[in-house]
């Protein structure tokens, strides 16, 4: 059993999954389809009524770019992302001579299909940043970084508090930090004045680590009339039915959005609270049509 990165974003799409992973795996370096997995052939096996049209089809993806892994859930259109979500990717000249030439060529190839939220340009924060929305919907910030500031991975997943969530960064910093083990803040920039509905003292970005992975967090600077959505969700493999209860604890918040070991936290931000073990358990007999029935993930449920 290959065990992924301690927490893990899940990309929820509508029925074209392996479309969208077989493009990002093109577009970036380093990168490959790790393993699949597939829905029950029929109700007789657990397939809920609703998924009929799914039977037998891939149900997960998982894939790695640069490294870093993903999931791909192939569903339907219940769910649709937006830049309230996104990745940022970081381009250092200190490791790659030709990170600027790399970026400009990333950003090319996510346009295809795509849009341009900000373009690709020199900002006050980087001589060369665009922030790119993709085919499928999803979103990714090319930056090229200071050489001389403090390294950080490829690939670094970004909230965006905005809409409900205004100007919550900064809570969702402290309460994120106190909730996971192996984590800290990083960089931490402000607003020096208002900023639209971003207030004096909100974040302007930020960057903190939870297990030992980075993260990056900012307030909106300009009105959203969107936020987080259950498109991008962050699976957690915990070791234990312990460290499942304590994180479901912390962190659902919406007793509606809880499913499967899927939970909404108050920010808004989705999460996947799995054992570790779940390849093993979705193996065991019934095991789908069980876990279709929970909410929180109870691992003896799928041994009875």
């Amino acid at each position: 059993m290959r065990t992924l990165q301690k927490i893990t974003p899940n990309l929820w799409f509508n029925g074209n999954a392996e479309e969208a992973v077989n493009f990002y795996t093109s577009v970036f370096p380093n990168s490959q389809v790790l393993k699949k997995t597939y829905y029950p052939d029929s109700t007789e096996d657990g397939l809920a009524d609703f998924q009929t049209s799914l039977a037998g089809k891939v149900l997960t993806v998982q894939f790695s770019l640069d490294g870093y892994e993903f999931v791909a859930i192939n569903a339907g259109p219940e769910f649709k992302p937006t830049p309230a979500t996104s990745f940022m990717v970081n381009f250092d000249p200190g490791r790659d001579e030709n990170a600027r030439e790399h970026l400009d060529e990333m950003c090319g190839k996510l346009l295809v299909g795509g849009e341009a939220l900000m373009p690709l340009d020199t900002y006050d924060f980087s001589e060369r940043y665009g922030w790119v929305q993709d085919r499928f919907g999803y979103t990714w910030q090319l930056i090229l970084t200071d050489p001389e500031g403090e390294p950080r991975p490829f690939i670094i997943p970004s909230l965006m508090f905005g809409g409900e969530a205004q100007n919550q960064a900064k809570e969702a910093i402290r309460y994120y930090t106190s909730v996971f083990k192996n984590s800290q803040a990083g960089v931490v920039a402000t607003y020096p004045a208002n900023t639209g509905p971003a207030v004096f003292g909100s974040i302007m970005f930020a960057d903190f680590q939870l297990e030992n992975q980075w993260f990056a967090a900012m307030d909106s600077a300009v009105e959203q009339n969107f936020s987080f959505t259950e498109a991008v969700s962050f699976s957690v493999a915990c070791k234990n039915q312990e460290e499942i209860d304590y994180l479901w604890e912390k962190l659902s918040a919406d007793h509606q959005s809880e499913q499967c070991g899927w939970c909404k936290d108050k920010f808004g931000v989705s999460w996947q609270i799995i054992p570790e073990n779940i390849d093993e358990l979705m193996n065991l007999p019934d095991a789908f049509a069980r876990m279709m029935e929970m909410k929180k993930i109870i691992i003896t449920d799928f041994k009875k």
